[in-house]
């Protein structure tokens, strides 16, 4: 019994070691800065590990073509991407700090909590 116990406290210290490295994950990816593009690079846009988008460049003769639908779908995939990018990046941070692993219900709570979620998603 005694033993058992000594495995529940081990597991709470690494809850606890977890949990303090929350926020230091959560400034990383707020660093961490992925592009995604489209069009041959006729569009890019910028986002961060959190999957907000920062910044976005459209290549001016898109605008002169006039062709609005090309341009919707290019910005379209660029974000995408973009985000894919974000949330693989955020899905290995992660795993650095569960070191790998895939405990039921934290990917639904590290994804609430603005850290994108398991790979499995």
């Amino acid at each position: 019994m005694l033993k058992g116990m000594g495995n529940i406290a081990s597991l709470m210290k690494q809850a606890q070691q977890m949990q303090g490295r929350m926020s230091e994950i959560q400034e990383e990816l707020g660093r961490l800065r992925v592009e995604g593009t489209a069009g041959g690079g006729m569009v890019t846009v910028e986002a961060n590990g959190q999957q907000r988008i920062l910044a976005v460049k459209v290549d001016q003769s898109l605008f002169e073509g006039g062709d609005r639908e090309m341009l919707e779908d290019l910005l379209t995939g660029a974000i995408n991407q973009a985000l894919d990018k974000a949330k693989q990046a955020s899905v290995e941070e992660m795993a650095k700090v569960t070191g790998g692993l895939n405990i039921p219900g934290v990917g639904d709570a590290l994804s609430k909590m603005g850290f994108g979620g398991t790979p499995s998603e």
